[in-house]
């Protein structure tokens, strides 16, 4: 089990946490230090059943000033999430070949 984390943002600290109360065996993947491959990305999007749009953070400002009204591919959106992995959301957990987004964080408890 794997979880995308960001050590600044609550929901992924809370995610975090339910992972550790359970005894779960997981590794912890700061995305902010160590970016997803473009190759990670698109696995991570097919086990959730997300477009890339469907991963960006929109209200980061990163997004806001250079990406946000522009007609962009699916390859420029996974290259923005890749150059500013700020722009992923977060956490999110792979099990099994199953992936969430936990927003709200005890929708983990559903792919354990």
């Amino acid at each position: 089990m794997k979880i995308y984390h960001n050590p600044r943002c609550s929901k992924s600290r809370q995610g975090l946490e339910i992972l550790t109360d359970l005894h779960a065996n997981f590794e912890v993947i700061d995305y902010l230090k160590n970016p997803p491959t473009k190759s990670e990305l698109q696995n991570i999007l097919k086990l959730l059943g997300y477009k890339p749009l469907d991963l960006v953070r929109k209200n980061e400002a990163i997004w806001k000033e250079n990406f946000k009204g522009k007609e962009l591919s699916d390859d420029a959106i996974l290259k923005a999430m890749i150059d500013f992995p700020k722009l992923i959301e977060r956490p999110i957990v792979i099990n099994n070949g199953k992936a969430v987004v936990g927003r709200p964080p005890e929708i983990i408890k559903t792919i354990l």
